[in-house]
C-alpha cells in the first residue's frame, strides 16, 4: 500500500504534462482501450493547425457573443475607480435622460459598419458576399420596413445584414440607410449602448420607427417580425414563423407611405441546437413568463466551442443565405383599417412564401418540415 503511493507520488512528479496535441488524441482515443464513449457527448476538438483566417473568424463572433458581458465589467471596472466618476457621472446622467438617439436613428459611423471585424463576422458561417440574393430594384426616393424571417436564437444574419456593411449593403442598395431596431432594453447597458449605435441599430418602438420614417425617402428600418416568441420554434430544419397576428410593423408601413420588403434567411435557424419543450410544459411556461417580464426569454440552446465542434455557446458554421424579395407597395393611410392591413399582410405573406417556394430546394434541402405559419 505504501510503496504503491509512493511510487504513484513519484510518477506524477517526474512524468511531463502531456501537450494540448496528445491530450486531444488520448481523449479521442479512450475507446480503443475499454472507455467507450457515446458518439453524442464526445468533445471533439478542433486541430492545432487552424488556418489564421478561421481563427480571426471565430475571434469576431467570439468577441460579439461577449461583448454584453465586457461591457457591464468594464462599467463595474470604472465604477470601482473613483478618479474617473467625475468623467462617469456625467455620461450616464446624459445617456440615460438625456440621448434620444436610440429613438431617432442612432448614430452610426461608417467607418466602424465598414470595419473588417464585420467581415470576419460575416465570413465565419457565412453570410458573405454572394450570400445576400436582391429579387427587386430598391429606389432610394422611398422609405422601407423589411420584415426579417425567421428569428433564430439570436438573428446573426440580420446582424450581418443590416447592422454592418459586411455584405455590402451599401453597393446593394445604395441611397438607402438601413437601422436594424432591437429590444429598448438592449440601450439601458451602458458602452454597449453606443456600440449598438455606431451599428446603426435604434430601438424597436413605435415611436423610433415613426422617427426614422419620418426622416424621408432613403431611410429604412429592419424588424425580426417574430421577436423572441419565435425564437421558442428555432430548430435545425425548420421554419415556424410567428406572423399572422403581427400586424403592428405594417400598420406602421401604411402610415409612414413605406414600402414593405420581407427578407428570408435560410440557414438562420440551423446555427444553433436547442432543447425542444413543449407547449404547456413546466420548461415553456417558465420561458414565455420570462418572456412577459423582461420583454425577451430564454432559449435553452447549444452550439459548438471555441476551441471544439460540439460543446459550446458559440454558433455552427453553417451557411446563412438571405433573400431580400420584392417590394409590397402601399397607400400612404393616417388611420388604415383592419381590412386594409390585412389585405397588405396577406400579399406581403404571399411574397414571402414565393421566396420559399423558389429557393428551399438549394439553400433548405436538409428541411425536416416545410415553412409553417404557427401563429
Amino acid at each position: 500500500m505504501t510503496s504503491s503511493s509512493s511510487s504513484d507520488k513519484n510518477n506524477s512528479v517526474t512524468s511531463p504534462l502531456p501537450s494540448p496535441s496528445a491530450f486531444i488524441q488520448r481523449l479521442n482515443s479512450y475507446s480503443k482501450h475499454g472507455f467507450d464513449i457515446p458518439e453524442h457527448i464526445r468533445v471533439k476538438f478542433a486541430p492545432m493547425s487552424v488556418p489564421r483566417h478561421r481563427r480571426l473568424q471565430t475571434a469576431a463572433v467570439a468577441t460579439w457573443a461577449l461583448i454584453l458581458p465586457i461591457s457591464l465589467s468594464l462599467f463595474l471596472i470604472c465604477v470601482s475607480f473613483p478618479p474617473l466618476w467625475p468623467l462617469l457621472i456625467p455620461y450616464l446622467i446624459w445617456a440615460f435622460l438625456f440621448d434620444d438617439a436610440p429613438e431617432n436613428g442612432g448614430r452610426p459611423k461608417h467607418w466602424f459598419r465598414d470595419s473588417a471585424v464585420w467581415r470576419f463576422f460575416a465570413e465565419y458561417y457565412p453570410v458573405s458576399q454572394g450570400g445576400f440574393f436582391v429579387e427587386d430594384e430598391l429606389s432610394s426616393e422611398k422609405a422601407y420596413v423589411f420584415g426579417y424571417h425567421p428569428h433564430g436564437i439570436i438573428g446573426m444574419g440580420a446582424l450581418a445584414n443590416f447592422a454592418s456593411n459586411a455584405t455590402g449593403f451599401s453597393s446593394l442598395f445604395p441611397g438607402i440607410t438601413p437601422h436594424l431596431l432591437t429590444l429598448t432594453a438592449n440601450f439601458q447597458v451602458p458602452f454597449y449602448r453606443d456600440l449598438l449605435q455606431a451599428m446603426g441599430i435604434c430601438s424597436v418602438t413605435k415611436r423610433s420607427c415613426e422617427h426614422i420614417l419620418r426622416k424621408g425617402p432613403g431611410n429604412a428600418i429592419t424588424i425580426v417580425v417574430g421577436g423572441a416568441a419565435e425564437s421558442l420554434n428555432a430548430h435545425p430544419g425548420t421554419s415556424d414563423l410567428i406572423l399572422k397576428k403581427r400586424l403592428g410593423f405594417i400598420k406602421i408601413a401604411i402610415r409612414e407611405g413605406a414600402d414593405l420588403v420581407p427578407v428570408f434567411s435560410f440557414g438562420e435557424n440551423d446555427i444553433y441546437q436547442q432543447l425542444s419543450t413543449e407547449d404547456g410544459s413546466n420548461v415553456h411556461k417558465l420561458q414565455k413568463s420570462f418572456q412577459r417580464i423582461f420583454g425577451f426569454t430564454l432559449p435553452l440552446f447549444h452550439g459548438r466551442g471555441i476551441f471544439n465542434y460540439n460543446l459550446g455557446l458559440m454558433p455552427y458554421r453553417h451557411p446563412i443565405v438571405s433573400v431580400v424579395g420584392r417590394a409590397i407597395h402601399v397607400q400612404q393611410t393616417a388611420n388604415p383599417s383592419q381590412e386594409m392591413m390585412e389585405d397588405v399582410q396577406a400579399r406581403y405573406i404571399d411574397e414571402l412564401m414565393r421566396i420559399w417556394d423558389k429557393y428551399k430546394d438549394v439553400y433548405a434541402a436538409n428541411r425536416t418540415r416545410e415553412l409553417t405559419l404557427v401563429d
